[in-house]
């Protein structure tokens, strides 16, 4: 998905927390990440106890409950809390900077598609006091590119039907997109003394759309879940006859990035 504007994204709280507007569409159409990525999180911990942070609907946790672990969530809005609740995940409503641990710890502090709502400093500081000796913080995203014809194509049609979103005609960033907010979580955790040199990761997959899928995923996108239905529609017809053009269908590009880190 487009990367917020700015790179102090933490200060657009009305758009992180616009993605429970509709939050069943937003847990039916967002991508999850890569079992390969979810292994190298989990590889070597001292167990299995996970903090995800800004985890949604649970998209993240469903993966790492189904790999053994034993997951609380922490999210800011109680309408994707209680689409995770519904699907058997345990969530606590709040910004992981104002949220009390009440003296526990983790194995592992995830985020999926989340951290660059999150103050860095703060988050750094909450990651070093709640994850034991050999714990691992892990904040990841999905980076995506369709193929360029296809981004120029969803690019002019943003331009004409909501010319006052620019951000939305940077379309795909591809693997660099989450390059800064990375970096500063990176920096935020070094900052702390208590983290191992944080390390970047880049998992590449691939993903088929059709249609309807993509039409069903574009909405989700953090500057279109506050476009009136009436404003949205021309747009959504716009880009779906562009996959029309291209066979009904096309190939996404993603590349997971993954800043990653060792409590010592």
């Amino acid at each position: 998905m487009p990367t917020p504007a700015s790179d102090e994204a933490h200060r657009q709280r009305t758009v992180a927390e616009s993605f429970g507007e509709d939050a069943e569409r937003y847990d039916r159409a967002r991508p999850d990440y890569p079992a390969a990525l979810l292994e190298r999180i989990l590889d070597g911990l001292p167990g299995r106890e996970v903090l995800d942070v800004g985890c949604g609907t649970g998209i993240v946790a469903r993966q790492l409950q189904a790999a053994g672990c034993t997951v609380l969530g922490v999210d800011p809005d109680e309408r994707m809390a209680a689409a995770a609740r519904r699907r058997g995940l345990e969530v606590e409503v709040a910004t992981v900077e104002a949220w009390d641990p009440a003296g526990r710890t983790f194995d592992a502090m995830v985020a999926g598609q989340a951290w660059h709502w999150v103050e860095p400093s703060a988050g750094a500081a909450k990651a070093a006091a709640v994850l034991r000796p050999g714990g691992r913080f892990a904040a990841f995203w999905n980076a995506f590119g369709p193929p360029p014809d296809l981004a120029d194509a969803f690019a002019e049609v943003f331009g004409r039907e909501l010319p006052d979103l620019p951000m939305l005609q940077r379309w795909a960033g591809g693997p660099d997109a989450y390059a800064t907010f990375s970096a500063q979580a990176g920096e935020a955790l070094s900052a702390t003394g208590v983290f191992a040199e944080p390390e970047i990761w880049r998992v590449p997959w691939e993903r088929t759309y059709t249609r309807a899928e993509w039409l069903d995923t574009v909405p989700t996108v953090g500057l279109l879940t506050r476009v009136p239905p009436e404003r949205l529609a021309p747009a959504l017809a716009g880009i779906g006859a562009v996959v029309d053009s291209a066979g009904g269908s096309f190939v996404m590009g993603y590349t997971t990035v993954a800043l990653s880190a060792v409590h010592s």
